[in-house]
């Protein structure tokens, strides 16, 4: 089942950490998916915390990545990290 999908019908506590990449990835290249590219940069780094701190020119290096989605990536840890220290501060 697409990630997409996944998270439409079951619910996003149903998508593994490569399905949630992999939607914000959006779309692979000839003979591989975003999904496959969603595995490959969580083999390189290990986990989602661990892709933080990774220079976007090394992300976007990674095959299937690119800039923009590089660029994507950073953004969505950035809005979490607002989203964090929001909760962190109202609490």
């Amino acid at each position: 089942m697409k990630p997409g999908r996944k998270l439409v019908e079951l619910g996003s506590a149903h998508c593994s950490e490569a399905d949630l990449l992999a939607i914000l990835i959006g779309s692979g290249g000839r003979g591989y998916s975003a999904e496959d590219v969603a595995r490959a940069i969580l083999e390189r780094y290990g986990s989602l915390a661990s892709i933080m701190d990774v220079p976007l020119k090394d992300l976007a290096s990674i095959r299937g990545v690119g800039p923009v989605k590089a660029i994507r990536i950073a953004a969505a840890y950035e809005l979490v990290s607002r989203m964090v220290r929001h909760l962190e501060q109202n609490t």
